[in-house]
């Protein structure tokens, strides 16, 4: 079994509320949920959120729109993930965040193909996909060693990052993309994340609503003046910005 778990919340620091912001009249983050929807690999899908009363209206909102709604820690995210894996028990956690609207569901297929096929503990995309289609994939038991091993808040916070520090205890494989699109930025973080997203779901979700990489890379090379609408932005800011925090403690 392949449960995935959407984590979100509310109070983002950069862009507050950006999960319930309108895409083409539906909330952001259920334009990505849809998307998860058609993943095959995906044996079923979960939002976890935080049990902070300003999540209340993120829970209310997927779960009216039928989807399955987790509520733990705020910022042990880590500790949030493992919890709610282990009221479903699955075989593999798929880790994805609430900030992709155009995740493509190939490519997260394709993730879990290739762990399972390869008997991996964790598996992600690399850095050459464009930023916004990340996808990890990690076993329950990895998950757990995690949980009762991270110790230093960043490790907390970024559910895998223990994981990826320590690769000599887990078995870690790659996804890796046929070519270097790693500077393309499909998240969203900062207004202009969302103006491009907005962007994108105007130009190709009308007439294809399940577009996919091909499909945004084919608008972009189209429409080159919409790689600048949010350029210049660092990709995994938060990331780096935790593991700085502790280094000046």
């Amino acid at each position: 079994m392949a449960l995935a778990i959407l984590q979100a919340r509310t109070s983002s620091s950069r862009l507050p509320g950006k999960v319930l912001r309108p895409l083409l009249g539906r909330a952001m983050i259920l334009r990505e949920l849809d998307r998860l929807k058609e993943c095959r690999e995906i044996t079923r899908l979960v939002l976890a959120t935080s049990t902070d009363s300003t999540d209340d209206e993120l829970a209310q909102t997927v779960e009216a729109a039928g989807y399955d709604v987790y509520r733990g820690s705020l910022d042990d995210v880590l500790g949030r993930y493992y919890h709610c894996a282990q009221r479903y028990m699955p075989t593999h956690v798929v880790r994805l965040t609430g900030d992709c609207p155009v995740i493509d569901p190939h490519i997260v297929d394709r993730v879990i193909a290739q762990h399972v096929a390869k008997h991996n503990d964790y598996t992600s995309t690399t850095e050459r996909f464009p930023d916004g289609l990340d996808t990890e994939v990690m076993t329950y038991a990895a998950l757990e060693k995690a949980y009762q091993e991270a110790a230093l808040p960043s490790e907390r916070e970024h559910v895998t990052l223990y994981i990826r520090r320590h690769p000599e205890r887990f078995r870690v494989g790659a996804v890796d993309c046929a070519e270097d699109y790693g500077a393309m930025r499909w998240t969203v973080d900062e207004p202009q994340d969302f103006a491009l997203i907005e962007k994108i779901y105007e130009r190709l979700y009308p007439q294809h609503p399940d577009f996919a990489m091909e499909d945004i890379l084919t608008l972009f090379r189209e429409d080159e003046t919409l790689a600048h609408i949010n350029q210049g932005i660092m990709r995994n800011e938060g990331l780096k910005k935790s593991i700085a925090a502790e280094k000046v403690l």
